[in-house]
């Protein structure tokens, strides 16, 4: 029995996904649940396993294609009689192409794209990328579609835009090249990832007033419930206990008590948020993904480095559900790791704060009028200066380094 493989629905609010690689060729065995490719969408990359076994008969999906939801990518030939039923192309709704049409935005109001008459589909994602670089329905008409049955993903409307701006370039004096730097340059096309992260940092900057503060923290007591309990909690967990659980526990104790630092705008409105989805940035190849914590309110230290570890080591496997870098209300960037004291990173959007941790480093420090040496951590904190003021913020930071400071240094995890 023959069974179309399609591409899976990663969250509810993922359309498309793009075929990053195969990792099996046509005539290839696969066992159930095996994982046969790569595939990455506007959220994350993840890792798909075949619905059943047998052997793959046939690819239909190339890799850099990008194919809607639910739309067939390879067939595999099965011997089990609970074979899943091929896919037929959904029956779209009266809704779903009412949904389909952008909604017009608040003065001042950009022309309003009309595709009726059309017998081309176009997501909502292709028309806001074309109301916003004001291309026309007869250009959007002209773009060749790269898509399943012709049709215009994403990256083609993005590789049109670039293909008109590079020949609008053109038409500026040109600028002779340096005869000493000829041939010494290298050119590396962006994959993916690092495209989507360009356009949420720049997104991000052109929405907040981003400022940034800072202060110091003396790790002491932190660092000595560390090495009491590091052997005993490698042996029982299996992974290294960090400074980071303790950090994202006082920093939920810092946003109960400065509710502001966990909220959103929404065009004139200000949405506070009353749960505590905390976002770590882990650091993956070519990129950076901020995975969350949920409810981290509900967890205790132990639960907290659980879950932080969880989510590091699914991220940099490629195992995340798009679902869980999704909702976060509050997020935290351990630069540290890598041994940078201080940075200022840009805001997740669309949160109004974001903190940056920096590496532990002993500096001496005047305690009681007399010098110690202490591991001291820089914490940095960028905000929205849309929503929260210098004296907030200030205060904010001041409110999680006095829960850092003042765990106790006997404590067993």
């Amino acid at each position: 029995m023959k069974v179309d493989m399609v591409m899976p629905q990663m969250g509810e609010s993922i359309t498309e996904g793009t075929i990053l690689k195969w990792l099996k060729k046509e005539g290839d065995s696969v066992g159930k649940d095996e994982i046969i490719l790569e595939i990455s969408t506007d959220k994350v990359d993840s890792e798909i396993p075949t619905p059943v076994p047998g052997r793959i008969v046939k690819i239909l999906a190339k890799v850099g294609d990008v194919v809607e939801v639910g739309k067939p990518i390879a067939v595999i030939e099965t011997e089990e009689k609970t074979a899943l039923p091929s896919v037929t192309e959904p029956e779209v709704s009266a809704d779903r192409e009412k949904e389909a049409e952008p909604v017009p935005e608040a003065a001042p109001q950009k022309e309003r794209l009309s595709t009726k008459g059309s017998s081309r589909f176009y997501s909502p994602v292709v028309l806001n990328i074309a109301r916003e670089h004001e291309i026309s329905t007869d250009e959007l008409e002209r773009i060749k579609g790269t898509g399943f049955n012709g049709r215009v993903t994403k990256k083609d409307v993005l590789n049109y835009i670039s293909e008109k701006e590079k020949f609008v370039g053109t038409q500026a004096p040109a600028i002779q090249q340096s005869v000493s730097s000829a041939g010494k340059v290298e050119i590396i096309p962006m994959d993916n990832m690092r495209k989507l992260i360009a356009e949420h940092m720049v997104h991000s900057k052109q929405t907040s007033a981003h400022v940034s503060l800072y202060t110091e923290v003396d790790m002491n007591n932190i660092e000595k419930i560390i090495d009491r309990n590091k052997d005993d909690f490698k042996k029982r967990e299996g992974f290294r206990l960090t400074y980071t659980p303790f950090i994202v526990e006082s920093t939920v104790k810092a946003l109960k008590e400065f509710p502001l630092l966990n909220a959103s705008i929404d065009g004139e409105k200000i949405v506070v948020k009353k749960y505590y989805n905390i976002g770590i940035a882990v650091a993956v190849e070519n990129g950076l993904i901020v995975p969350n914590v949920f409810q981290a309110d509900s967890k205790n230290l132990l639960g907290l480095a659980r879950s932080v570890y969880d989510i590091a080591i699914r991220a940099r496997q490629k195992k995340l559900k798009p679902d869980e870098i999704q909702n976060g209300t509050f997020s935290i960037s351990n630069f540290g790791v890598f041994g940078t004291v201080v940075g200022f990173p840009i805001i997740n959007q669309p949160q109004v704060a974001i903190l940056g941790v920096g590496a532990v480093k002993k500096r001496p420090v005047v305690i009681n009028d007399a010098i110690a040496i202490r591991p001291v951590m820089y914490l940095a904190l960028t905000i929205d200066h849309r929503l929260v003021d210098g004296a907030m913020g200030s205060q904010f930071l001041e409110k999680i380094r006095e829960y850092l400071e003042n765990y106790d240094p006997e404590m067993v995890i």
